[in-house]
């Protein structure tokens, strides 16, 4: 398929990488913010379609991984689409709180609502010298150490 049939047609026909992996961008349905970013394999990708909630493939942990699994914290899918040579997808989604409380929403599992929650400053001449400073949106919204019951 040449690139102009790949960009005009309605088959859904996602480009995985050599690793079976296609990164996926995770936003906030009703606020457009980016929740995160990971990669999904056709199994993640399939049961995320079959279940409306978001899976993705863990890998650090090499494995699937149904987003709140742990936390509770799960990402109902809204919308999926895919970008114009099908080598990305972009999901809206609907954070479900354990305890209902919407406005708790978190993604990261950090506890804060996205997983962008560091801004890098600009204007340096060298990326060594490149320096962070957390968002004014950063604090967590949950304490990950009670969620997530580690003991270390």
């Amino acid at each position: 398929m040449n690139n102009k049939e790949m960009e005009e047609n309605l088959v859904f026909t996602p480009c995985f990488d050599e690793n079976g992996l296609i990164p996926c961008i995770t936003t906030c349905f009703k606020s457009g913010e980016v929740l995160m970013f990971a990669f999904m394999n056709k199994d993640a990708l399939q049961k995320t379609l079959q279940s409306g909630e978001a899976h993705y493939w863990s890998r650090s942990r090499k494995r699937l991984w149904h987003k709140g699994e742990s936390s509770g914290y799960t990402q109902r899918v809204i919308e999926m689409r895919t970008d114009c040579d099908q080598d990305c997808i972009w999901i809206r989604v609907e954070v479900n709180a354990p305890d209902n409380d919407l406005s708790k929403g978190a993604a990261c599992h950090t506890g804060r609502k996205t997983c962008f929650y560091r801004q890098i400053a600009a204007g340096v001449n060298n990326l060594s010298d490149a320096s962070m400073r957390f968002s004014d949106d950063s604090k967590p919204l949950f304490d990950p150490d009670a969620v997530y019951n580690k003991n270390n």
